[in-house]
């Protein structure tokens, strides 16, 4: 799936309403085929309108779309391709699998007899060929996922958008799912969108990265640039929920929910007495000889 020289160009605006809100987007970017992109920024910036605005499943009121050199949006000429003709490929969280076809018939579903050579590359390469007489039904999370995966790539779309496809899975199987979709991407070369709100997630797997908020693209880089461009060498910045407050003799201890982990630390009255449980907040800890350990497969 050699892309050369092709680009993604999106140039669209489109206003939201939802109840008293409004959100006015205007998304433009360009980036090369070929390339893993990630989108990100917080719920309601517009990432799933703009997978939504490329599938076709929702109309900007202007603007242009050219995905590999074929306009698939362009409100100046009247052209809007149906999602039907569009070339793409759409990963949802709930897999979106038809319960009553197999393994090999979901992955296949939109290919040709003449395919068949493709198909068995791509089932054997996402290791389900063992599994190709199986329903869904009889399948754990994360080999629905990889069912649903293989199935987006088989009819070779110009884009594949995934909006946060491996989310509802644990941490372990999200892992698996993100080297394998790494693997994929490496071996087939396919165009990716992706809205993810997992760093580790972007930094395995994009190569370039969009940062939306308010409707605009504010930021846009590989994910070094965008991410560590503005850290401070020898320091730890952390956000955290507040679980907990509690006066011990003459400090008070905050319990903190740092990721999945819980995490004490000492507060002075003044900081303790601004926080409730519930709050959001930052730290930010000078770490220039941090410990770091590798986590074994049984950790």
């Amino acid at each position: 799936m050699d892309k050369g020289g092709s680009l993604i160009e999106i140039d669209v605006e489109k206003t939201l309403q939802g109840g008293a809100t409004r959100l006015f987007l205007h998304l433009q970017t360009q980036w090369q085929a070929g390339r893993f992109v990630a989108v990100v920024g917080p719920s309601g910036a517009g990432k799933t309108t703009l997978l939504r605005m490329l599938a076709g499943l929702t109309v900007p009121d202007s603007g242009r779309l050219c995905i590999d050199g074929e306009v698939w949006f362009d409100a100046a000429k009247k052209i809007n391709l149906t999602p039907q003709r569009r070339s793409i490929g759409f990963v949802f969280q709930d897999y979106a699998l038809f319960p009553h076809l197999t393994v090999r018939q979901n992955v296949g579903y939109a290919l040709g007899k003449h395919q068949a050579a493709w198909l068995e590359e791509l089932l054997d390469f996402t290791g389900l060929a063992e599994l190709q007489q199986r329903k869904p039904g009889t399948l754990s999370g994360g080999q629905k996922q990889r069912v649903a995966l293989a199935r987006a790539i088989a009819p070779k779309p110009k884009l594949l958008l995934l909006d946060e496809p491996l989310s509802a899975l644990d941490i372990d199987l999200r892992v698996q799912l993100q080297e394998e979709l790494a693997r994929l991407q490496s071996r087939f070369g396919f165009t990716a969108l992706m809205v993810s709100h997992d760093l580790g997630e972007v930094f395995k797997l994009a190569q370039h990265v969009l940062r939306i908020e308010g409707g605009k693209i504010v930021q846009s880089g590989t994910p070094a640039q965008v991410f560590l461009r503005e850290r401070h060498a020898g320091k730890l910045n952390l956000q955290a929920q507040v679980l907990d407050i509690r006066r011990e003799e003459v400090i008070y201890v905050l319990s903190l929910l740092v990721g999945k982990d819980i995490v004490d630390v000492i507060a002075s009255a003044d900081e303790a007495a601004e926080l409730k449980p519930g709050d959001l907040v930052s730290i930010s800890a000078k770490a220039f000889s941090p410990l770091i350990f590798k986590r074994g497969a049984g950790a």
